[in-house]
């Protein structure tokens, strides 16, 4: 009897210990705690719900079908919520009937520790997913999509983090924005990984980040395919852009009409556009396919190219310490397009080659006539890629432009840029 009661006191111990320990995977960590949400006429009003009432760290999960909204979604004074659907083709959140004074945004989430995965967000009125002034935001497995096509009054930008640290995006297709599908502004750490872009007036858009890797993406029929920008203005909250690295990437065809808005900076993007450096400081472009964009297929140029007044003491307008090297370029430049097409007959120009650099430097920078090692522009190992130095600050100086194709001052190289890590991505 005595052996008997041992035994059970035992088993019971055991079981504590198993229960105490196992998540529903049986793993040693917590419940995370799912909001299930079915599509259905009360699937707006869980939805809302969801995102009002959820906690830190829980899942909100909309199951397959189709999911139609009149207003925006928000996450607010939480942290570390997942949003997620059952696959970029099977969970579509449509916005298409999103009422006056409700933002126009599809999801709106300034949380620390937001992800989205795994859903579709459809034809929201203005942007479908922004994050601002956090940290930690990952989008993953994302759809973004106007059904209409391409057009003016389509949302501006599809995954739109901005003034955020510690950001990743993979395996997301946008397609369709009215000036950036995938927009990172004014951020820090960065990365951009295996996305699709395609129909919008700026397929992928870097601008005013420090920290950026962007590669193993695929950009076609986009105004231009990807930008590294840097741009002016008193409201920015981070002045530069630097420090960005674009490898591996696929950028080809980008020659879609350009449809963005008028006044827009991106309005200005000439059709046919691969890759255009604007403004940026340290560089590194390597190992990419770019092929077939009519305008050029990697542009370098300055900000003061657009003849656009700024009144912003902190901004830096040139390109410098720009490496540009192991590089795929074939068939651009047979089309010109935008403002290129008209400084084709005054440059003398029937077409452009494969790097375009506008030619503009700092000259309160130079010393004895050069930049610095560390601010040049420097070419190596395209194959045979063709150049041109443009010229351009003669040409708005109303002075003749000695236009060169002599690529052998900018023969050298810089310094690898090192990896963008963010904790618990690898």
């Amino acid at each position: 009897m005595r052996i008997v009661m041992k035994l059970s006191a035992l088993a019971a111990i055991g079981l504590i210990f198993v229960a105490g320990c196992a998540d529903e995977n049986g793993h040693g960590k917590p419940k995370t705690k799912v909001i299930s949400i079915a599509a259905g006429p009360d699937s707006q009003k869980q939805a809302v719900e969801a995102f009002i009432k959820v906690k830190d760290g829980e899942t909100i999960e909309f199951a397959e079908g189709t999911f139609e909204f009149d207003t925006s979604l928000r996450l607010e004074d939480v942290k570390n919520v997942t949003v997620r659907g059952q696959g970029m083709d099977k969970t579509i959140l449509n916005f298409a009937k999103q009422q006056a004074g409700t933002g126009g945004e599809g999801i709106i989430a300034n949380i620390n520790g937001f992800k989205l995965e795994d859903i579709w967000i459809q034809d929201t009125k203005a942007d479908a997913v922004k994050t601002q002034g956090v940290e930690g935001i990952t989008f993953r497995n994302v759809r973004v999509e106007w059904t209409r096509g391409p057009n003016p009054d389509n949302g501006a930008y599809g995954l739109y983090p901005v003034l955020c640290s510690n950001v990743l995006i993979e395996g997301c297709f946008v397609s369709d924005c009215s000036d950036a599908g995938i927009y990172v502004g004014q951020s820090k750490n960065v990365i951009v990984r295996k996305c699709r872009a395609e129909r919008n007036v700026a397929g992928i858009e870097i601008e005013n980040t420090v920290g950026a890797d962007v590669y193993e993406n695929d950009c076609t029929n986009n105004t231009g395919g990807m930008l590294v920008f840097a741009l002016p203005g008193t409201e920015m909250k981070q002045k530069e852009g630097r420090q960005c690295r674009v490898y591996n990437n696929k950028l080809y065809k980008n020659n879609h009409p350009n449809f963005a808005k008028e006044g827009n900076i991106v309005a200005t993007v000439p059709p046919g556009s691969g890759l255009i450096i604007m403004a940026n400081d340290e560089v590194e472009v390597f190992k990419n396919e770019i092929a077939d964009n009519d305008t050029a297929n990697i542009s370098i140029i300055c900000y003061l190219i657009n003849q656009k007044k700024y009144d912003d003491p902190a901004y830096d307008p040139y390109c410098e310490g720009v490496y540009i090297h192991d590089n795929v370029l074939t068939g651009g430049g047979q089309n010109p397009g935008g403002d290129f097409a008209q400084l084709m007959s005054p440059l003398g120009l029937q077409k452009l080659p494969d790097i375009v650099w506008d030619g503009m430097v700092d000259q309160k920078k130079l010393v004895d006539g050069k930049l610095p090692k560390e601010m040049g522009i420097y070419f190596k190992n395209n194959g045979d890629a063709d150049f041109v130095n443009l010229d351009i600050e003669k040409l708005l100086n109303n002075e003749q432009p000695n236009v060169s194709d002599d690529m052998s001052p900018h023969d050298g190289e810089l310094p690898p840029l090192g990896e963008v890590k963010i904790p618990g991505v690898n």
